[in-house]
């Protein structure tokens, strides 16, 4: 049996919308803001949802989904367990690339920068936000390691429930929010015939410089 995929038939014109360096936000944070307004509005399914991309120390990377729960002229928020996978590669070389894509709108936005952990009131403000069975699950998971079954995680969360159950559920000390504090953006708009625009966003001595990119 041949279980070849064929895939290079699998072409789509991008035609919706083009971008221009000379027109765009001189602020990437403004230009993202406008984006992801648009996103928002056209019905995109999860708009905040983005790829973030960490590395060990040595450079072996990965990569995974996780939701934007806040941002700024500061940056981009997430929160996720500090002993996770990621958590412990963003601790140990806090250097990551952010990656959005909605394919409805031919639209992606990449982001590169350096990353610190929020501070504890910042990480408590979002967990106590956070529906209480999530906050339950953040205590009963120990993400990204081993488990034998799917029971056996559905029994840890089974038992927290009982342990906090009329009780507040106090910010566990392993887990808390990160920042992408960004050095490049780079605002992908899809066109015909592969000639995609590029503008991307540099910082310079503390300037936003602004530059089109081949496609």
């Amino acid at each position: 049996m041949d279980n070849k995929l064929e895939l290079h038939s699998l072409r789509r014109d991008y035609t919706l919308n083009s971008l221009d360096e000379d027109t765009v936000s001189p602020d990437p944070f403004d230009q993202f803001q406008q984006w992801f307004s648009e996103a928002q509005s056209s019905g995109i399914l999860e708009p905040n949802a983005m790829t973030i991309a960490s590395a060990t120390p040595d450079g072996i990377p990965s990569a995974r989904m996780v939701l934007l729960k806040a941002m700024d002229k500061h940056g981009f928020m997430f929160a996720t367990n500090y002993e996770s996978r990621k958590g412990e590669e963003l601790i140990a070389n806090p250097h990551a690339a952010l990656l959005f894509f909605w394919g409805e709108m031919q639209r992606q936005i990449r982001i590169e920068g350096i990353v610190e952990k929020v501070t504890k009131e910042e990480s408590d403000n979002y967990f106590q936000s956070r529906p209480r069975e999530s906050r339950i699950a953040a205590w009963a998971s120990k993400q990204s390691r081993s488990v034998s079954s799917r029971e056996k995680l559905e029994d840890e969360y089974t038992a927290m429930t009982a342990e906090f159950e009329d009780k507040e559920i106090p910010l566990p000390e392993f887990w808390g929010g990160f920042r992408v504090i960004p050095n490049l953006f780079e605002f992908w708009q899809g066109r015909s015939n592969r000639l995609h625009d590029r503008v991307c966003y540099r910082l310079v001595d503390g300037v936003w410089v602004i530059e089109r990119l081949y496609s």
